[in-house]
């Protein structure tokens, strides 16, 4: 394509970038896709990855190779750190200035503290790939270093997992983890019983999936309680260190803290000098586009839009694709001289996994527990997942896990975190103080 044809930069890989990327195929566009990951990666199963039943490419593929047969579009590796909407460009990392006649933003979300960044360290959240692997080898080293462990309240301590968020990533955490500890590890210890694992799920809200109607959500703490997990609602988590948490001004020692409770748009948001929402997300204009920049749409977790029944549209993975796909239509109507149309979310349920044989459906009316629900979201995710290869090797880990409980990827990567120890400056070891109370 010559240099004068229709430049669109999109800035993401995930759902909405994608999808938009892919609407656009021969479309009289030039596409450049910038990245900061080589791959598009299927967020929705992400935990899967952090609890060792599956492994990092199962979930993810390389974005060239999805856009590959795709002439109009080139992908590039890199981060982009600003965007200068008067000069219609792009910044990236290492100085790149990427000019663009249309931009869409889609850098999704982060983890969000509410004001307690330091607690980032101990309690690493589950948004990437690098973020499931540092979980996952944090969750088995925990075993390795109880098995090593001769003090019982030390030890106690390493058997003590605790994720702080009661969404669905939270309870498919706290549901696969009681599994892992109570029939994957089984008998596979000397000197510990993996079953003593304590599982704790904290919601500081008065119940766990609130986004599900409230019968659906009984079901669901009844379905993780009898996995073995101790749920805990209405009591939010005020501090979080090395050693463990407090609930209230209750500290609980615990070597292993996941935070699953909240998340911030990508501080990209901020260069466009426009309104944000509480979470950094941009109030966009009811086509996607950002106010008085119509050059600029916003789509996924970086897009604030009200439902036409007054509820925001959620941060899901279908909600996504859906604005990848309409922002895409409207470059195409503007290119060809037609008015846009607004953006309308077609919602299609919600879908919430607990354990083994054990799950939520909410379809309009339609409500699903138990095995049944379970069946349904195994194949609503086997069927979203790209590529053949994908589906194919997710079904297959799956089967293997369902008849024998074992996890196909629980193989230790990289250095084991060294063990923390109290500073020298008067501060005292709240386990050796909780082992003191104890008597």
């Amino acid at each position: 394509m010559s240099a004068s044809t229709h430049h669109l930069v999109i800035v993401g890989g995930g759902f909405a970038g994608l999808w938009a990327a892919r609407a656009l195929d021969n479309a009289p566009v030039r596409i450049t896709l910038i990245d900061r990951h080589n791959h598009h990666l299927f967020q929705p199963l992400l935990y899967q990855v952090a609890t060792a039943g599956l492994s990092a490419p199962d979930i993810a593929a390389p974005l060239r190779h999805i856009l590959s047969a795709q002439r109009n579009i080139e992908v590039q590796l890199g981060e982009v750190t600003h965007v200068v909407p008067e000069a219609r460009t792009v910044e990236l990392s290492d100085g790149t200035v990427i000019g663009y006649d249309t931009l869409i933003l889609a850098t999704g979300a982060g983890h969000a503290y509410f004001g307690n960044d330091q607690w980032a360290e101990h309690a690493p959240g589950l948004k990437t790939l690098d973020d499931a692997l540092r979980l996952r080898r944090e969750m088995l080293v925990a075993f390795e270093r109880a098995e090593a462990e001769t003090d019982p309240v030390k030890r106690a301590a390493w058997l003590h997992f605790a994720i702080v968020g009661g969404g669905p990533t939270g309870v498919e955490l706290a549901g696969t983890l009681a599994e892992i500890a109570r029939h994957t590890l089984k008998d596979e210890f000397r000197h510990i019983d993996p079953r003593d694992a304590r599982v704790r799920l904290i919601e500081a809200g008065p119940r766990v999936l609130p986004s599900f109607p409230e019968d659906l959500t009984d079901k669901a703490h009844a379905q993780l309680e009898k996995l073995g997990v101790d749920v805990c609602t209405g009591t939010p988590v005020t501090h979080i260190d090395e050693h463990g948490y407090k609930l209230g001004e209750t500290f609980f020692a615990a070597r292993t803290v996941v935070w699953a409770a909240g998340v911030a748009a990508s501080p990209l948001a901020r260069c466009l000098g426009v309104p944000l929402d509480r979470a950094g997300r941009v109030l966009v204009q009811p086509d996607l586009s950002v106010p008085g920049y119509p050059d600029i749409f916003v789509g996924g977790d970086l897009a604030a839009i009200q439902q036409a029944n007054g509820k925001p549209v959620p941060g899901v993975a279908p909600a996504a694709k859906q604005m990848g796909k309409h922002i895409a239509k409207t470059l195409r109507q503007r290119l060809a001289g037609k008015p846009a149309t607004p953006f309308k979310y077609s919602d299609f349920g919600n879908l919430a996994t607990i354990g083994r044989m054990a799950a939520i459906v909410h379809l309009g009316r339609f409500k699903l527990s138990g095995p049944l629900a379970w069946w349904f979201w195994l194949a609503a995710h086997v069927y979203f997942l790209i590529g053949f290869r994908n589906r194919f090797v997710v079904l297959v880990n799956w089967a293997m896990a369902y008849i024998s409980y074992q996890r196909a990827a629980r193989i230790i990567f990289g250095s084991a975190p060294k063990e923390k120890v109290p500073d020298d400056h008067g501060a005292q070891d709240p386990v050796a103080e909780q082992r003191r109370a104890a008597g």
